[in-house]
């Protein structure tokens, strides 16, 4: 079943730290008759809502199940580590692993960074959400290793963070279940991806219907309604009045002229003969000229 225009709208998922606010706009701009609405998803949870279709695509982190879905990398993120602002790598303009070795990192449930072996000391426990972990920052207990947008998500004026040059990094990626690319999902792709308006991949029907017609007004040679062949029959017409008019001033020239140039032009109008009474007046004026 096709829904008609009225029931058409496109959700967006996307997680702590995506910004999808430019996006949003330019769709408005282009779409005004299909809302988009944003669906916020915990980064843990961003798979699951596109598998079971709770949305029909989604900003979302790396890995995602290639299997089922489709995705275009967007950026990657640097790595940073929380601190409080008197502690010692806040001094440090970037800092490398070996610099928190000594530190207890947090390593909270729903942490987007792949590790091979967790840096520093492990805590006790491991926090439930990584709000939950810059809490604990906050008090003390340890440090943090996240994704630069989530550490400027979670800010507070008693902390801090700096880069970390060889920790893990996360990717964002456009995600959406692969079996369910419609014309709406590829309208998206095309805004991610920088596309214009008048882009021929991802338009509209309506839109490409109009922009074909004018392609067609194009290609054949002009603006409707106007003739290729009306020039061509204007010019032919005044080529033969101005033909027929040179031959109309043309004949009185050669019966009119000035008698006294000699019998020559007489004898020409007495060869006339039958032919009118332009024969009979060149034959008169031959008369007088021989006299």
């Amino acid at each position: 079943m096709t829904d008609s225009p009225a029931d058409l709208s496109f959700r967006l998922a996307y997680v702590p730290g995506a910004t999808p606010a430019k996006w949003v706009r330019i769709w408005n701009e282009r779409m005004p008759g299909v809302p988009l609405a944003l669906v916020p998803v915990g980064a843990a949870d961003a798979v699951g809502a596109l598998r079971d279709g709770d949305a029909d695509a989604g900003l979302v982190r790396l890995p995602v199940d290639r299997t089922v879905l489709s995705a275009i990398p967007l950026y990657t993120e640097t790595t940073v580590v929380v601190v409080p602002k008197d502690h010692v790598v806040a001094a440090a303009d970037e800092v490398t692993l070996a610099d928190i070795a000594d530190d207890i990192v947090l390593h909270p449930l729903d942490d987007t960074l792949g590790w091979e072996s967790l840096p520093g000391r492990p805590a006790l426990e491991r926090p439930a959400t990584t709000a939950d972990a810059v809490e604990l920052v906050a008090a003390g207990i340890g440090v943090l290793l996240v994704p630069q947008s989530l550490a400027r998500l979670h800010h507070r004026k008693d902390l801090t963070y700096r880069p970390v040059t060889d920790a893990p990094q996360s990717g964002v990626v456009l995600s959406w279940p692969e079996a369910a690319t419609t014309d709406l999902v590829e309208q998206f792709i095309g805004i991610v991806r920088g596309r214009t308006v008048n882009s021929s991949r991802g338009r509209p029907s309506a839109a490409a219907g109009t922009d074909g017609g004018r392609e067609t007004g194009r290609r054949s040679g002009g603006t409707p309604g106007r003739s290729s062949g009306k020039p061509a029959t204007s010019g032919q017409s005044a080529k033969s009045a101005k033909s027929a008019k040179s031959a109309k001033s043309a004949k009185p020239a050669r019966a009119g002229k000035p008698a006294g140039s000699g019998g020559a032009p007489g004898g020409r109008g007495a060869r006339g003969g039958a032919g009118g009474s332009g024969g009979a007046k060149g034959g008169g004026r031959g008369k007088r000229g021989r006299r």
